[in-house]
Parts: C-alpha cells; structure tokens; sequence
C-alpha cells in the first residue's frame, strides 16, 4: 500500500474540497490511490464532485484563427504566466495559429515540420525563441473545426491579446444563410462553451469510461438508502440521465439566460434568420488542463519572479 502522506492528502483535498481526515480515510481505505479516493468520497457525499487538481504545470497562452468556415485552435506552453505577456511569444502564437489553419494541420508532429510564416520550421523559430526568452516553450496540442456552408466563430476568455488567453473555443455552425447573422450567435455559444464546459454536443456523445464510472458511484450511493431494488434502479438512472443532460452542450441551459437548452436557443435563432441552423461541433482548450503543477515547479516559479 501506497504511503499516506501529507502532500497526498492535500493534493486529495484540494481536488475534491472534502475535510482533511476525510481525505486521509479515504486514501487509507484505497490504498493510496488518488482516483479511487475522489470516487469513495463521493459515494459518500463528502465531495461533490471531483475538482481539477491543484494548480496547473503549464502556463503560455490558447490562440485562434477562423477563415469563415474553418478554425484552428492552438496551445503553446511556457514555463510561467509572465510569458504569456511577450510580445515574441505572442506573434509565434498568433503565427502558429494560422499555420494550423492554412494547412488544416492537427498533429503536433506534423505542425512542428511545416514552414514558419518568416522562415525555416515552426520548430526551429520555437527553439530561437526559448535561447531569446530564456525559458523553455512547447507546442502541445492543436484542433481543427470546419462546416461546408455556415460559420466557424472563435472566442477566448481572459484574453491577453487579440485572439489569445487562457480558455479558447471554436463552435461550427451549419446553415445557408451568411456569416454575419450566424456570427452574433456563435459568439455568444463560444462564450457558453467556455463558460459552462461542456463534455460532448449529444449525451450519447459523452465518453462511455466516464458515463460507467458515474454509473458506478450513483449505484453505490443509491445502494446506501436502503430502499428496494426497483427504486434503486430509478435512482441510478435518474442520475445519469441528470449528468448527460448537464454535460452535454445541446441539452446544457444557456448561460445567457439560466432556463433554455442550448438546442431551443439554436432552433429560435434559425426561425429568426428564416434558414434552419445544426449546432456541428465545438472545441475548448483550457490553457495547461489536465496537467498538474509539482510544488518543486511552483516554487521554481516564485523563486524566477523572486530574481533568486
């Protein structure tokens, strides 16, 4: 069994929000084992819901670029968020973008070999500019979103610069009418998106790993109540019908208004326009998501704005 130390246990509560014993029976009860720990708490009602681990390894910025029917979407990390602020770092993402877009280029392998807009490789401008800048600087991921007739529009949220910050999204709207009446809408679907972050467009879109795992926590807390099987049942279904509902785009209430699904809003908006509006897709990057910052790199961090 795995040591039950106090990083573990912090690390365990800031993720979940549960109390400190809390977390400390929990790993005790999973030998250590952090996923097994959130999902123990929460059959035990004692977390919510599992949260994103403490702070994040990777700083940079997500950029953007459309050309009408075609996005791109691209992440470059750097070591710290003062990065984010230069203006060399900035151009290469706002380069890099557009490089993504030009050739449809999703793989990272692949977009690293294209040519860069002044020059040699994407990959050799980002080697100059981590001897220039002095900090180390990576390519990690890049998407592409397009529809034959409508609209792609993008978004960023805390944006550092035009087209760039720390949550970026695209959403693919279908239509035959023109751009500039689908574009007030998109605009306002990307910022949902970013907003309420959703996991697919269709509950049944919704990862089957992800939709088993909450199916195995409601059937553990159901199972808790002592009421009949039948009713068991119900509750376990009700459950997971509640979280495909709250973490698919479509069937999510808009955040612009609390009450309508994103489905209705788009429906009203096509009978507005006179032309039927398809909600095709959306991408969001959330800048270092899914990468969890080791406290050496958090003081490393503070340490460099220290000047020590």
């Amino acid at each position: 069994m795995a040591e039950i130390t106090a990083a573990l246990v912090k690390e365990l509560r800031d993720r979940t929000g549960a109390g400190m014993m809390d977390c400390k029976r929990a790993l005790a009860e999973n030998g250590g084992d952090i996923e097994a720990s959130i999902d123990w708490l929460r059959t035990k009602g004692l977390a919510a819901a599992a949260k994103k681990a403490g702070r994040i390894a990777a700083e940079g910025l997500v950029g953007f670029a459309t050309d009408s029917t075609k996005g791109a979407l691209v992440e470059v990390n750097s070591e710290t968020d003062f990065v984010g602020k230069n203006e060399q770092f900035q151009a290469f993402v706002r380069d890099v973008t557009q490089v993504a877009l030009a050739g449809n280029i999703t793989d990272i392998d692949v977009l690293n070999a294209a040519t860069y807009p002044t020059g040699g490789t994407v990959a050799e401008k980002l080697t100059s500019n981590i001897a220039t800048i002095g900090e180390n600087q990576s390519l990690r991921r890049a998407a592409i979103l397009s529809v034959g007739s409508g609209v792609v529009t993008g978004y960023v949220h805390n944006a550092t610069a035009p087209g760039m910050g720390k949550i970026g999204v695209l959403v693919a709207l279908e239509s035959t009418v023109g751009a500039d009446l689908l574009e007030p809408l998109g605009k306002q679907l990307a910022m949902h998106v970013a907003a309420a972050n959703p996991l697919a467009l269709n509950g049944d879109d919704l990862d089957a790993d992800l939709v088993a795992r909450e199916r195995a926590i409601a059937e553990e807390k159901a199972a808790q109540s002592g009421k009949p099987a039948e009713i068991v049942a119900k509750m376990v279904d009700g459950s997971i019908a509640k979280f495909r509902k709250e973490n698919a785009l479509l069937s999510q209430l808009f955040v612009m208004d609390g009450k309508t699904p994103v489905a209705e809003v788009v429906a009203a908006a096509g009978k507005d326009v006179g032309a039927a509006i398809t909600l095709k897709g959306f991408v969001r990057f959330q800048l270092g998501e899914g990468i969890e910052k080791e406290e050496s790199d958090f003081a490393a961090e503070v340490a460099a704005a220290a000047g020590v």
